[in-house]
């Protein structure tokens, strides 16, 4: 190919040469055709014939000199930046005639592809680097599903290095069964030669060189999933234990004074009423501890929705009869059915309308259900004029509550059951008026 381009260039200089020696045909012939007719003297014919041939040999010099040589320079540019050397420039770029100003783009397009491939360099080093440092591991093969990449965590995953690992199958590495599967995305249990543990796969495709390739992200749940039940557990003790602690300290407390009443060799004449006040006590505290428990066992173990087709206006307005203190307002919404469990539903809610009558009733306001379908979603809201939520933060917390005698799981059993359902539910002050609304999204 650069024989050809250097043919090329040749060829192009002998078609320059060849219109220098036409553009001083003209004053040759006059010079010939002096020196043949003799109209003047031989002395001066050869000095006109030596001015028109030296000025016909210097036009053609300078035609090369400024059209064949710029050409060259463009030419050898171009070939430099072809080959990826940006750090050429020519010189006598300059924009008063052509072949300078195309000298001086061609510099300017050197300096611009300069700048992008650093740019590239260094978008490159950063991807290497994050790659490598990343904990996960991160595969990608080509259409022969060849490995072709490898990060830091692939090498511990494989316990292999990259060397060992590069231009090996998926099928070899043991990993065409997450490369090769139906689910783009997927949670796993498996055992690597470095590492057991649970898994979640990533896979998608790219392209580099016009060529598809697949990418394999596999990432390590286990250490996320331990720090996560630690987590749960320390609330939950920290919860029960306060629970349970807020029970016993009284009880703990009366048994030792009846104890000691007991054991008294004279008692009060009333000492039996205080026995009966204590016990009374005991089994108060004993009955809301177990209230308590069987709230938590309700939490801990709701089942697995039981769906089945559910009409929500039927739905809805059956549950707002259920509530006797204030009507409640059932506004119209159109004929959607829902695939869901109705007893779990029934139970949420019945929750979030007791609620919104639980706080208008301290106003003299009033509770509205109304619903709607957006998209492939159908979208309920409860709302009520009471005043308003002061804490948002831990309204879906499990026994977290504002109310004198309310347990706390509500919402969270709410919000629990609508997640079960694919769903969302939510809670939050009205942006329009005083109180507060909740909104139950459900795919239909």
């Amino acid at each position: 190919m650069a024989s050809d381009e250097r043919r090329s260039a040749r060829h192009y200089e002998r078609r320059i040469l060849a219109l220098a020696t036409l553009v001083g045909l003209p004053g040759a012939g006059i010079a010939l055709l002096l020196l043949w007719t003799g109209a003047y003297s031989s002395r001066v014919e050869w000095t006109l014939t030596v001015l028109i041939v030296g000025l016909w040999l210097g036009c053609t010099a300078a035609l090369i000199e400024r059209i064949v040589r710029p050409l060259q320079t463009i030419s050898n540019l171009l070939a430099a930046l072809r080959e990826g050397d940006f750090s050429i420039r020519a010189r006598g770029a300059r924009s008063d005639d052509a072949l300078g100003l195309a000298l001086l783009e061609v510099n300017m397009l050197g300096e611009t592809l300069r700048a992008q491939r650093l740019g590239a360099l260094e978008a490159t080093a950063l991807l290497r680097a994050v790659m490598t440092e990343v904990d996960v591991a991160i595969f990608a093969f080509d259409e022969q599903h060849q490995l072709r990449l490898v990060n830091r965590g692939g090498e511990r995953l494989l316990a292999q290095p990259a060397e060992r690992l590069i231009g090996r199958t998926s099928a070899a590495l043991g990993l065409a069964e997450w490369l090769h599967g139906s689910e783009d995305t997927r949670t796993f249990d498996a055992t690597f030669p470095g590492r057991a543990g649970r898994w979640e796969m990533r896979r998608g495709t790219f392209r580099q060189g016009g060529r598809r390739h697949h990418f394999l992200v596999l990432t390590d749940l286990s250490r996320t999933l331990r720090e996560e039940e630690r987590q749960a557990w320390q609330r939950l003790v920290r919860v029960l234990g306060h629970e349970i602690n807020n029970s016993l300290t009284p009880i703990k407390s009366i048994a030792g004074s009846l104890q000691g009443l007991i054991g008294r060799q004279q008692r009060a004449t009333d000492w039996e009423d205080d026995l009966q006040q204590g016990l009374a006590v005991i089994a108060s505290r004993s009955e809301s501890l177990s209230r308590f428990m069987s709230s938590y066992a309700l939490l801990a173990r709701l089942p697995r929705p039981h769906r089945a087709p559910l009409p929500v206006c039927a739905w809805v307005e059956r549950i707002a009869r259920l509530e006797t203190r204030i009507p409640v307002v059932v506004l119209p919404g159109p004929d959607l059915v829902i695939n869901a469990d109705g007893d779990q539903l029934d139970q949420l809610l019945i929750n979030l309308v007791r609620n919104g009558a639980d706080a208008a009733i301290e106003t003299g306001g009033g509770v509205r259900v109304g619903w709607t379908r957006i998209g492939t979603a159908m979208e309920l809201w409860v709302e009520d004029d009471g005043l308003g939520l002061a804490d948002t933060a831990n309204l879906f917390v499990p026994f977290f509550t504002t109310k004198p005698n309310g347990s706390g799981i509500g919402l969270a059993l709410s919000r629990q059951i609508a997640e079960a359902h694919g769903g969302t539910l939510t809670l939050a002050n009205r942006t329009d008026e005083r109180g507060c609304e909740a909104r139950l999204r459900l795919p239909l």
